[in-house]
């Protein structure tokens, strides 16, 4: 890994990390990843993870949901085979709150550290908030976790701003800090500044997790240079990104994200990505997947872009339009 590459602190632990982080989700390989994503065999996910820890990035984002573990032993493989010993890097996951009760945290754990073989939790989040326990049974069991050493910091995600300040203070009562919401963020979709999550996020110290900061692609400028490219992909993935239409409407946007990286001589995607890390402060870091080396080793050079306050102005406002 490079030392170049400048660390932020994960909320108010003492974990640092790099503000691109590598999102697993395309490692999952089966059920409903499978009709958004091709599956990933070992080797490319080895050399994803590869690229990515070549290129400075410091932690890789996985969850129970994906492939039902699949994404974490796929993962945790490609850590093993490329010699990176347990804690070299930062691994977060997530635990599956749909259908389950705050119990199931502790006994399904084990299940995380058998997935990951060895590789321990550095972050473990409430994927949803949508449990059959309360909220605070939920922040008690990942207390208990914290508390027997077993996770390094908590997080959440896709939590919205009032259970975000209360999962905050909970935890702040049983002694511990929330470290992270995941949410998505990307010029698209900035809902976080009006929905109080940023505010709370800024308030309590609390990291934002951006996924999806391309937009499933979408600000990539691939799509809108040829169509034939979009009308190819699965139709979950279309659906998702919501259609010829969101094509057409996000096309001055992409043409900004053109003009700017010409002039960097860097690709559309990645100046899209350094606008996530550069226009929230160190609020915000970002988690883009990768289906290759290539875009594992290009998404690590953004840290490297330094975008101008002028770019980031007119992206932020071509983006508003």
């Amino acid at each position: 890994m490079t030392s170049t590459t400048r660390l932020r602190r994960l909320g108010r632990t003492d974990i640092e990390i790099s503000p691109i982080g590598l999102g697993c989700m395309q490692m999952g390989g089966r059920g409903m990843i499978e009709r958004v994503f091709p599956v990933m065999p070992q080797e490319t996910a080895t050399a994803v993870v590869r690229a990515a820890l070549d290129g400075g990035i410091t932690w890789l984002d996985t969850a129970e949901m994906y492939g039902r573990g699949q994404s974490e032993r796929t993962l945790s493989t490609a850590l093993r085979d490329l010699g990176v010993p347990p804690g070299a890097v930062r691994v977060a996951t997530k635990w599956s709150p749909l259908g389950r009760t705050a119990g199931s945290i502790g006994r399904t754990f084990g299940d995380r550290v058998a997935a990951l073989q060895g590789y321990p939790v550095d972050l473990h989040q409430i994927h949803m908030p949508y449990a059959l326990s309360s909220l605070d049974a939920q922040v008690d069991a990942m207390a208990d976790l914290a508390d027997a050493g077993l996770v390094g910091s908590i997080g959440v995600s896709n939590f919205g701003a009032a259970r975000l300040e209360r999962a905050a203070l909970r935890l702040a009562a049983r002694g511990h800090t929330l470290a992270s919401n995941q949410v998505q963020i990307n010029l698209l979709h900035r809902d976080v500044e009006t929905n109080g999550v940023l505010r709370v996020a800024q308030e309590h110290g609390i990291t934002l997790i951006g996924y999806s900061p391309l937009r499933q692609g979408l600000l990539t400028g691939r799509f809108h240079e040829d169509p034939a490219v979009f009308a190819a992909l699965p139709p979950l993935r279309r659906l998702v990104i919501g259609g010829r239409r969101t094509l057409e409407r996000t096309a001055p946007l992409v043409r900004e994200l053109t003009a700017i990286a010409a002039a960097h001589g860097v690709t559309p995607a990645a100046v899209a990505l350094a606008w996530v890390i550069t226009h929230y402060g160190e609020t915000v870091v970002c988690i883009p997947g990768a289906s290759g080396p290539r875009q594992a080793a290009a998404n690590a050079e953004v840290m490297a872009l330094r975008l101008t306050a002028g770019e980031v102005a007119a992206l932020d406002e071509r983006s508003r339009a």
